[in-house]
């Protein structure tokens, strides 16, 4: 199987970006492939531009989000990497997926925009944050989140969304051994969800 990281976090010495490594690493053991789209490193401009939007008479994607397409075009799974901030995943992420998986790659079969184009495809999300998980539950933020941006962004796509693997309470001084033990949950959860998976090809979806 092939994976794609999607990593959205400023600083590279992260908990989000230990995470992603820990994930790599368990796919290499079963003898997955990993790529690493690592957002901020790679300078990704989230903005969407005008022409990029369905039913502009000038619509079409624009240059840097065809290379994207490219390199995602024959990924079995789509691995999200990011912290909460006001609650919600970083801008630079969700721009990411509005412009890259717009409209004719993650869906949009014969132009309607209800029809996916990554059917088969496999979906799972690691993200953490400052307050607690209890609180976010208690509060709704992370039903929420699990709702839009799991099972509504999945289902558009045609991808099946397997786990969201969240890890509460991370501050500059949170316990080495409490992360230590999260980051062996992402081990457990790459075992658990794709340990027998083998590889699929896809077709080029751009």
């Amino acid at each position: 199987m092939k994976h794609a990281l999607i990593i959205a976090h400023p600083r590279p010495e992260s908990f989000t970006a230990t995470t992603a490594g820990a994930y790599s690493q368990a796919c290499e053991e079963l003898g997955h492939q990993t790529i690493r789209r690592d957002l901020y490193r790679m300078g990704f401009d989230p903005c969407l531009k005008s022409h990029e939007i369905p039913g502009d008479a000038h619509f079409q994607a624009a240059p840097d989000v065809l290379a994207e397409r490219a390199v995602l075009a024959d990924c079995d799974v789509f691995a999200l990497f990011y912290p909460l901030w006001l609650n919600t995943p970083p801008a630079i992420l969700k721009g990411y997926l509005e412009r890259v998986f717009g409209f004719g790659f993650a869906y949009g079969t014969g132009g309607h925009s209800y029809n996916p184009l990554l059917t088969g495809r496999k979906f799972i999300s690691f993200s953490s944050s400052g307050a607690p998980v209890s609180w976010l539950k208690q509060i709704g933020a992370f039903d929420a989140l699990c709702v839009v941006f799991d099972d509504y962004f999945a289902n558009l796509c045609g991808m099946t969304s397997v786990d969201h693997v969240h890890v509460g309470g991370i501050t500059p001084g949170t316990n080495p051994f409490f992360i230590d033990a999260r980051i062996n949950e992402v081990r457990k959860a790459v075992i658990q969800h794709f340990g027998k998976d083998k590889h699929v090809a896809h077709e080029n979806q751009a």
